[in-house]
């Protein structure tokens, strides 16, 4: 898979990276990443995933652009209120980056739509806010054997976490909790999607090009007003409906 001139000037700083260099970008190239989600963390995760060269950005997001989202949400700008997120999102990356493959998806994340986007990526990121969506995400995952980069904010408060057949995602939760609350009812300092959204970016390519350790099987909790991260360990759950029994 060979390089545009463009491309090479580019990627010039990804090329030069010994974890990265040109065996690197050529797996960027050939990747298929689809997005969950193409809110808060979907969206510095999406402009970077196609500033990196991700040859192929699939988004999905049935909602619409409300302006109360322009606070965090940085792939929109005011003229974008009121169009759909996953065709306005696409159409910011194609700019971005026009030697990539981006598509939006609009319709309902269920488990007939999930089956069909995850079946044809290799890898998905998840940036929602909804539980429902959530398992309905690590089920599809499981079932197509896809790595799930999944993250989540709230308040002052951001984690991420790799999960590659067992534990999955709902090993974590097993349950939707009864008192979930989101973005719109507890509120999240803006800037804070920025940087849980970049991190899900920083390992979907660690994961493509093979670079370094990952988060697979473990989570990181960023505290954004004691300026501290930890990273815990999650543990598998034999009883998990989901990949209780299944190997990575």
């Amino acid at each position: 898979m060979s390089f545009t001139d463009e491309e090479v000037e580019r990627y010039a700083r990804h090329l030069v990276l010994r974890e990265v260099g040109g065996p690197g970008q050529q797996k960027l190239k050939a990747a298929r990443v689809l997005i969950v989600g193409a809110g808060g963390l979907g969206s510095p995760a999406a402009l970077y995933l196609a500033a990196a060269g991700v040859g192929t950005v699939l988004l999905a997001d049935p909602d619409v652009v409300d302006r109360s989202n322009l606070q965090r949400q940085i792939i929109y700008a005011e003229s974008d209120v009121g169009r759909p997120k996953a065709g306005s999102a696409a159409d910011r990356l194609a700019a971005l980056n026009p030697h990539i493959f981006v598509a939006g998806f609009e319709g309902a994340f269920d488990e007939t739509t999930a089956d069909k986007l995850v079946a044809g990526v290799d890898l998905v990121l998840d940036g929602t806010d909804d539980f429902a969506t959530r398992m309905c995400v690590n089920a599809a995952c499981v079932r197509h054997g896809r790595t799930l980069v999944s993250g989540a904010i709230g308040r002052w408060t951001g984690q991420v976490g790799v999960f590659q057949g067992q534990p999955c995602y709902q090993c974590l939760v097993p349950e939707i909790p009864p008192d979930a609350e989101t973005c719109v009812a507890v509120g999240v300092v803006g800037a804070l999607a920025g940087v849980v959204g970049s991190m899900m970016a920083l390992e979907a390519i660690k994961l493509i090009v093979n670079a370094g350790e990952s988060l697979a099987g473990r989570l990181m909790i960023y505290d954004a007003l004691a300026a501290e991260t930890r990273t815990v360990r999650v543990g598998a759950d034999p009883d998990c409906p989901i990949c209780g029994g299944k190997t990575p």
